[in-house]
Order: structure tokens, then sequence, then C-alpha cells
């Protein structure tokens, strides 16, 4: 078996060889072995030009020396595009990685997946939004799926991990480094509660800017659908959102304010198609099916007795707060009440988990219980 590995590695590496040469010498019924064998005994091979051949005959083995020394540590994995172990949803999209690495649970590569994405500068309401969204689907059974990077995707895995549930992260790079690097303990979180971190890219190789498109197609690929929460009119997340439905997946994007730039990506994807979400079962009504599982509230008389409700008077002031985010000056001027008051309501509302703050003196209404 290592010697099956190490002949895809060096086949996969030869230059100019791409993804699409390599899938079709498959089909063709060259193996690696079989087509390095026939290289060796100089027979032709359609596809393979003379520097490919060249190459083949004499290969630089150091890159795939480094990813076999990989594969020998503990808890990680290389899976070819023919093992069993190889996710069923990502061989049917155009361009599948014919290599996989993987660092963690490989078994959670064929688990039902959403895909949660997003802006690497949400607002307070976005992080929110992304973690209690990840939290409730992760407890119906779903794995949640998205790229490690700042801002929502980090939100989403953390969600899932929340909830006790599983998650996997894409990279843009090889597994032997974490990008960005301050989201270092959070992949090591990801493996440790049974999740995975995956890539297509060698051991060693570096957070290339081409590298994250790549990384994008292999996130919606994964999935069974793609949930996108607040991203701008020109955001990467629209590129996966798009790889998505090329793909055959789902698209639902979760709409804003229209004076939130943030959700003006979403607006559009709602607009072009996509689904309008608002709760999880708005999620579960297209996905539930095909993953055989569904929404339950599992203790809802325990929660209602454990909810905490706003008073009166704090009621009021969320009414003034609205579903937009606005100054403490703002509110003091819709409310009409002194700013010792409107401070000392807005204070305990945060304590509860009804209002956040942010920078400049900004207050956003939060999103409890909205994903139920």
């Amino acid at each position: 078996m290592e010697e099956e590995i190490f002949n895809w590695l060096v086949v996969v590496n030869t230059p100019g060889l791409g993804i699409h040469t390599f899938h079709t010498l498959l089909e063709q019924g060259f193996s690696p072995s079989r087509l390095l064998q026939a290289v060796h005994d100089n027979k032709p091979v359609e596809g393979v030009n003379r520097k490919m051949i060249e190459w083949l005959r004499s290969p630089d083995t150091k890159t795939c020396l480094k990813d076999m020394a990989w594969l020998e540590q503990e808890n990680n994995h290389i899976v070819l595009f023919t093992d069993p172990l190889y996710p069923p949803l990502l061989k049917e999209i155009i361009d599948p990685p014919p290599v996989l690495y993987v660092h963690g649970d490989v078994s959670c590569l064929s688990h039902y997946q959403i895909a949660m994405i997003g802006s690497r500068n949400p607002t307070g309401g976005g992080s929110e939004t992304a973690q209690r969204f990840a939290h409730s689907l992760a407890q119906t059974g779903f794995v949640i799926t998205s790229g490690l990077a700042l801002g929502i995707d980090a939100d989403s895995h953390r969600g899932a991990i929340s909830a006790g549930g599983k998650t996997i992260a894409v990279t843009g790079t090889g597994l032997d480094r974490v990008y960005p690097a301050r989201n270092k303990m959070l992949a090591h979180e990801i493996v440790e509660t049974g999740g995975a971190l995956v890539s297509e890219f060698p051991i060693g190789t570096p957070p290339l800017a081409n590298h994250f498109p790549r990384r994008n197609r292999i996130v919606s690929g994964l999935a069974l659908g793609v949930l996108v929460i607040e991203a701008a009119r020109r955001s990467g997340s629209l590129i996966t959102a798009r790889l998505a439905a090329e793909q055959g997946r789902e698209v639902f994007a979760i709409p804003g304010s229209i004076h939130n730039p943030l959700a003006k990506g979403c607006h559009r994807l709602i607009r072009q198609g996509a689904k309008l979400v608002e709760t999880v079962e708005d999620i579960l009504e297209e996905l539930g099916p095909l993953a055989h599982v569904e929404f339950l509230d599992k203790n809802p008389v325990e929660k209602a007795e454990n909810k905490v409700f706003p008073d009166n008077d704090e009621q009021r002031l969320l009414e003034y707060i609205g579903y937009d985010p606005i100054s403490i000056d703002m509110l003091i001027e819709r409310s009409g009440l002194t700013a010792e008051i409107v401070s000392s309501m807005l204070l305990v509302l945060e304590l509860r988990g009804f209002v956040s703050s942010a920078a400049g003196g900004i207050i956003i209404k939060t999103t409890k219980e909205s994903v139920l």
C-alpha cells in the first residue's frame, strides 16, 4: 500500500500533468503504477508529453518523501481517489482531487455535511448567527464543513464543537501548518473532538492566494448544501456559492439589513435563486430528507422554564433598537430616556444575551433564539 501511495504522489506531482489529465488516464486504465511501468517500458501513453515522460522516468521525489514521512505520524492519512474512504460526494464534482491529505477522523468525510461560509470580518450579529446555526445543525447530526478562515468560518467550526458535533476544516496549505496562525488552537480542537483537517496540497505548501479558490471547491463539493452568512457584494463566499450551484448542491443564504454591506452578497444570492433562510428548519426542509435527519427540540419544557425574558421597560428598549445596528446616542434620542438609564438597561440586556456592543458605541440586537 505504501508503494501504491508513493506512486500516486509521484504522478500527481508531475509538472504539467493536471487533474483533468490524471482522471483521463485513470479512466483509460492507467493507474499511477501502470503509468510508471508503461513509461519505463517506453510505451506511448496518450495525453502524456515528452517532458512529463522525462520527469516520470527520473522524478524529484523530495515532496513525495516528505509526504510519506508525514503519513507515518499518528492520525495522518493520505486518501487516494480509488480508496473506499474517499468521500463519495466529492467524487461527483468535475475536478475532484486525486489525493486528499487528512489529519483526524477520515471517516467523517463521508458523513452528511453542510458547508458554512461568509465574511472574514463579520458583525457581532453575524458571528453569533454562524455559531447558533452551526450548533443547531450539528445537533441534528450534520457535520459542519468550512475553510478555517477568520470570521464566519471559525465561528461555524466553534458552533459545531460547542454542540458536541463534528466539523471539517478544508485548508489552502499543507497540513503541516495552520493558516491563519491564530486558528492553530481551533485546528487542534477540531481534531480532538472527532473532526478532521483536509487538504489537497502536499506537506510544506504555503498559503498562496490561488490555493484558496481551489480549496473552496472542496468545501462545497464535500457537502449537500452551502449556507452563506454575511457576504459583501464582491466576496469570495459568492465564488464558493457559485461553485456549489455548478456542483448541483443546494445554496442557502441568510438575509440581513439593507443598510449592512455584508448582507448585499446574501441578497444577491437570494435574487439568483438561493433559498432564503431564517431558521434551521428552512435548511432541513431541503436537506433533511436527503440526510435522514430532522430538527428536534430536545427538551422544550426545560428550555421554556430556564429562558430569561426581558421586563417591560427592557422590551421597549429592544423595540427602539430594532434590527439594524444603532448608536447609543441615537437610542437615547429614540427612547427619550436619560443616558444613565439607557446605559444601565443595556448592561443588563447584554449580560442576558439580548444585545451586543461593537466598536464606536454601536449596539446590535442579537439573534438569540432566532435559529430555532
